[in-house]
């Protein structure tokens, strides 16, 4: 199958690198929004009309779907624009929800501003009788992107300083920036990231076709070709203008 991929950048890159490990006899056609990251602070209008361009740019590159690894996308605008496309248009939320249920109690939702700021995530979550922290954290993903040269450790102490002595069972990266930083987070808490990627990648019931790739961007630099090769393998990159 031709399956269409997106996210505002790296985030949606590591998601890709573990639907090529887990599902690895498709084609993928990956897009990056990187001119207009960090979407976590985004109307949801603008978010419509991100996500409006780029659907149709895969939609021209004749997918069989589509995967908003996004989790900003997700519970925002999700139930409002997946029926309007005439293509399977799958969210990152529902798989993890459902994945989840009956398999922890306590569990610490990190997300993008607009994310946590929806309830969507954490209500679904809380429907599979799972109690819910959630956390706000804006500085991770302009970390991630390099675009801030802080130290991410300062900002993990900033924003998990009150969740060092709660039961958790797990940490749930509600953004798909996050697991780039699992590392860090469990070395903080203690307490393990969910593997989303995994969770994702088998919740899709897709048949084996040929292998292939390319990866495009709204916005793309050197340290944005250096991120990817880090992350998912030195491969060809092709920019994208919408």
């Amino acid at each position: 199958m031709r399956i269409g991929v997106f996210d505002s950048g790296l985030g949606g890159i590591a998601t890709l690198k573990d639907l090529i490990k887990y599902k690895p006899n498709n084609e993928y056609i990956y897009f990056g929004d990187t001119i207009n990251l960090p979407y976590g602070e985004k109307t949801k209008e603008e978010l419509k009309d991100y996500a409006d361009k780029i659907i149709n740019f895969l939609k021209e590159k004749e997918v069989d779907m589509i995967i908003i690894a996004c989790g900003t996308i997700s519970s925002n605008i999700y139930e409002e624009i997946k029926d309007s496309y005439g293509i399977p248009i799958y969210d990152i939320i529902n798989p993890i929800c459902n994945y989840l249920e009956n398999k922890c109690h306590d569990v610490l939702l990190l997300a993008t501003s607009m994310t946590i700021r929806s309830k969507v995530f954490k209500s679904k979550l809380e429907e599979k009788n799972i109690k819910v922290y959630d956390k706000e954290c804006p500085m991770f993903v302009p970390i991630i992107e390099g675009k801030n040269k802080e130290d991410i450790n300062k900002y993990i102490e900033e924003y998990l300083i009150d969740y060092k002595n709660r039961n958790i069972d797990l940490i749930i990266p509600g953004c798909t920036h996050y697991p780039l930083i699992s590392k860090e987070l469990e070395n903080y808490l203690n307490v393990k990231v969910l593997d989303i990627g995994y969770i994702i990648a088998s919740s899709l019931d897709i048949k084996d076709s040929k292998k292939g790739l390319e990866i495009y961007f709204s916005k793309i630099d050197d340290s944005l070709l250096e991120n990817v090769k880090r992350i998912i393998g030195d491969t060809e990159i092709k920019l994208k203008k919408l």
